[in-house]
């Protein structure tokens, strides 16, 4: 299995090149140059499976540079009962109307990011032990990917992590659970701008292929093939134990930001998943919803960029969404240039000659809840089922009930578990959200955080002065 960039412009790669690798050289995203089908009988003969081992089974399609031991290794080591609370790794919980959550917040972050994060930290140490390397790696948050990359790197050998947030616009339970380390390896770094610039640093500075070099630069955004790759696995997961029969369908509802969640399950669709539709759930930033209404791509700036109660998804340009758009034009990578360069001149690309393929090819429906619908939301939900959701989730159970179908089991993709985002569950049900017992005094600890300026040049410097392993 070799890897291709969406741009045309990168030399075919095993996967723990890009695995080191992140943004692809010439701009674009790493993609595999095919995706293998997985028939009714392979489906059939995983019902059996745990989380770990289908996992093995499903990241052995798009890893064929790690020995099957090993891998099977690494996937044991990530997706342990005693990481992620029970053996079932990921829960499958009823809900109303028709609805079921994929409980995907059972890890150390209490965030789906972890499902991911977690194999990644395996990964990183394995590939870097290997090759008697190191990395630093440079990403950004909007709120879970950091704490998730953190925990799952923190000590690590050979990985540096630099991790960017927007500073105020995250929770304040988000805030600790990533200032609170005071681990050597793990660096945060608060700008005082929103996520959307952040991610331009990071890809301004992974574009800068002499510095990249230079000080080994490596991801842990979804921009990373191997984050995708982990996620696809729970749609597997979720379809295997909402289904009985062979080629039973499964929708799935997914809120979306940086379109990486719900990109895994495209791949699953594409892979053969018998998946009817993917519902893409976004909050009041909906450029993503618009995209998938009209066919026009229209990301805000960063003044237009609103700050929700469902901050995750607080973003307007998603990175990953290149690599729906270069399957959307049949992988044609001079296309996808073309889009891309037409964003930066006029601000916009239109593809709304192509949208009879959204949910006809490709199963996509989208829509949008605000924050009125979020708090609506979480109290109907803890009425009618006992279930405590947090806002995002909220997004998810609100847009995924107008797309709910007779015998179409519909699975919400759970983001985050509610005590991430306590002022809006107070909002909404006029009671605090619980904290984890080992978490209860997290607030109280000593911060670590540099705060600066949205400038890379700022970022740079800093890297410069603290990254491991330079030549």
């Amino acid at each position: 299995m070799k890897y291709r960039s969406t741009r045309g412009g990168m030399t075919p790669m095993p996967f723990s090149d890009i695995l080191l690798e992140g943004l692809a050289p010439d701009g674009g995203l790493a993609i595999p140059e095919s995706l293998p089908r997985i028939d009714a009988e392979t489906l059939a003969s995983w019902r059996g499976l745990t989380y770990a081992q289908l996992a093995t089974q499903i990241l052995s399609v798009f890893i064929d540079d790690i020995p099957h031991a090993d891998l099977n290794r690494l996937t044991h080591a990530a997706y342990r009962a005693d990481v992620f609370g029970s053996e079932a790794i990921v829960p499958l919980k009823p809900l109303n109307h028709g609805m079921q959550l994929l409980g995907l917040s059972e890890g150390p972050t209490l965030a789906f990011k972890d499902m991911a994060m977690q194999f990644l930290g395996q990964a990183f140490e394995y590939v870097l032990s290997k090759r008697d390397a190191c990395i630093n790696i440079l990403g950004a948050t909007s709120g879970d990917t950091g704490s998730a990359a953190e925990y799952a790197l923190r000590g690590k050998r050979g990985v540096t992590v630099f991790m960017l947030s927007p500073q105020g616009r995250m929770s304040d339970f988000q805030r600790a659970q990533m200032y609170t380390l005071q681990d050597a390896n793990i660096h945060n770094i608060a700008l005082n701008g929103v996520f959307d610039e952040c991610q331009d640093i990071v890809k301004a500075l992974a574009g800068d292929l002499d510095f990249k070099a230079r000080y080994h630069i490596g991801a842990v955004n979804s921009i990373n093939w191997a984050r995708i790759a982990a996620q696809v696995v729970y749609y597997f997961w979720g379809w295997l134990r909402a289904t009985s029969q062979p080629g039973q369908q499964v929708s799935f509802a997914v809120p979306s930001g940086n379109f990486g969640n719900i990109l895994a399950g495209h791949i699953a669709r594409q892979m053969g998943l018998p998946v009817r539709r993917l519902v893409l759930a976004t909050n009041e930033n909906n450029v993503l919803e618009e995209f998938f209404r009209t066919g026009i791509y229209r990301p805000r700036p960063a003044a237009e960029t609103h700050a929700t109660s469902s901050p995750s998804m607080d973003i307007s340009r998603a990175s990953n969404f290149e690599r729906f758009v270069f399957d959307l034009l049949d992988q044609d990578a001079a296309r996808v240039n073309a889009c891309w360069q037409a964003l930066a001149r006029d601000g916009y690309f239109d593809l709304s000659e192509l949208k009879p393929l959204f949910e006809s090819r490709y199963g996509f429906v989208a829509g949008v809840s605000t924050h009125a619908d979020r708090l609506h939301t979480i109290r109907e939900v803890q009425k009618e089922t006992g279930l405590l959701v947090d806002p995002h989730t909220a997004d998810g159970i609100k847009v995924g009930a107008s797309f709910v179908e007779e015998g179409i089991p519909m699975l919400v993709l759970e983001t985050a578990l509610p005590a991430k985002f306590g002022e809006t569950i107070l909002e909404a049900t006029g009671k605090p959200a619980p904290l984890p017992a080992h978490l209860q005094n997290l607030s109280q600890l000593p911060q670590r955080v540099a705060v600066m300026d949205c400038k890379l040049e700022l970022v740079r410097d800093y890297i410069i002065q603290h990254a491991s392993g330079t030549n």
